[in-house]
């Protein structure tokens, strides 16, 4: 599993269980850099995890993108998002999350 590091991101192995956060992203992805960059702004501890690196992963967002590995893909508690903006990832954690808000 290929995590990433700095400000905002949690590493718990909870978190990619379904109890947080975490955002599925690959490298060279301008979508997935854009929104990484706005959650370490936002102060929301999340999971990072290169669907390059981890095959389950990539799997998983198979699953949930309509056979497609698109990113990024988010799950708020366990709940999928594809491609979200800052706001629609915030509104999500607000509904299925609000206890990574305090």
């Amino acid at each position: 599993m290929d995590q990433g590091v700095g400000e905002g991101v949690d590493q718990e192995v909870g978190e990619r269980a379904g109890e947080g956060v975490v955002v599925y992203w690959r490298p060279g992805c301008p979508f997935c850099m854009k929104l990484r960059l706005r959650l370490r702004f936002a102060r929301l501890r999340y999971t990072e995890v290169n669907i390059w690196r981890d095959e389950e992963a990539a799997a998983f967002v198979r699953s949930v993108a309509n056979g497609n590995e698109t990113v990024p893909t988010v799950t708020v508690a366990g709940h999928p998002l594809i491609n979200p903006s800052k706001r629609q990832l915030m509104q999500a954690v607000e509904t299925h999350a609000p206890h990574l808000l305090t």
